[in-house]
């Protein structure tokens, strides 16, 4: 068995944990904790220092519509796959289409009942 074959993959490790390395060094002597500065550490928004907290907290209802954003998105990110094999689908004489409608059902009544439950509306 020949070890040459491996080496682009230990060339590629050996780089990547380089560079990795040397990330982290920099930003421990380069970053912030490296030295304390008071006006540097403060937050800036549009040259005006800002006035009260500038953790803001969020509403529960950004949070839910972000989930409810990424749910939906990972669902039509599955119909992808589906364009790809359409045709192979069609040429083995393999019924693609039911699944695919019963998929996208599904995915419309759990939108409908978003809505009706009001978890889209930011004002209440």
């Amino acid at each position: 068995m020949s070890y040459a074959a491996y080496l682009p993959i230990l060339i590629q490790v050996v780089l990547a944990a380089a560079i990795t390395i040397g990330i982290i060094a920099a930003s421990h002597l380069f970053g912030q904790r490296f030295r304390r500065n008071a006006i540097k550490d403060t937050a800036y928004e549009c040259g005006v220092p800002s006035d009260g907290s500038t953790h803001t907290r969020f509403s529960v209802k950004f949070y839910v519509t972000a989930m409810l954003f990424i749910l939906f998105d990972i669902e039509v990110v599955f119909l992808i796959p589906w364009t790809f094999v359409y045709r192979d689908f069609l040429a083995n004489h393999i019924a693609i289409l039911c699944p695919m409608l019963f998929f996208l059902g599904v995915l419309v009544l759990g939108l409908f009942y978003e809505v009706k439950k009001g978890a889209l509306e930011w004002e209440k």
